[in-house]
């Protein structure tokens, strides 16, 4: 039976929508996590290196011990094949700037999913006495039985994507019907 219980459970929990947007979410983020970082190594940071008198930020390094003295090593693989211990300072700001972008593009894909969510109407409020939370249009609190003034319940506002096609589609059809009047 318990068994069975926890399997019933585990059932109600991935049929949330939550549990599937976060799946979603996560192969999203790993699909977008190699994108962003080919952007950023291969095609970000090769013109601000040749800027910087033709630094490969992959291979900016410091040794700080081990390795043969004296010897100039050109690549980390180099170094540390020798026996040397490195600061990958080129890879920690690849990884910054991929964190920078990726930070960029979550904000630009947030702030798209604000404009085009439809703004829904608040149907609640709280009771000024009991501050449990009551239905707008009531005019008794149901939890305390204080008496409260009804306030009207609004209509569901328009997203600001669809407000802006309102504008735009507005605009669109001045504009034409200026050019049909010049163009008769």
């Amino acid at each position: 039976m318990p068994k069975i219980k926890m399997l019933k459970e585990f059932r109600a929990f991935v049929e949330r929508g939550s549990a599937i947007d976060m799946a979603v979410g996560i192969i999203v983020g790993s699909v977008m996590t190699g994108m962003v970082n080919s952007l950023v190594k291969d095609i970000i940071m090769p013109p601000i290196g040749l800027l910087l008198g033709d630094i490969d930020f992959s291979q900016f390094f410091v040794v700080l011990s081990g390795g043969q003295s004296g010897v100039h090593y050109n690549t980390v693989a180099e170094a540390q094949a020798a026996g040397a211990t490195t600061m990958n300072i080129g890879v920690f700001l690849n990884s910054v700037v991929s964190f920078l972008v990726t930070m960029f593009a979550v904000f630009l894909l947030v702030r798209f999913v604000n404009k085009v969510r439809i703004q829904k109407v608040v149907t609640t409020r709280v009771c000024p006495y009991c501050k449990s939370s009551i239905n707008k249009g009531a005019s008794k609190c149901p939890n305390c039985c204080s008496e409260v003034v009804p306030e009207k319940i609004g209509t569901a506002q328009p997203s600001d994507l669809e407000k802006d096609i309102r504008k735009i589609t507005k605009m669109a059809k001045k504009k034409i019907s200026k050019i049909k009047k010049i163009t008769k």
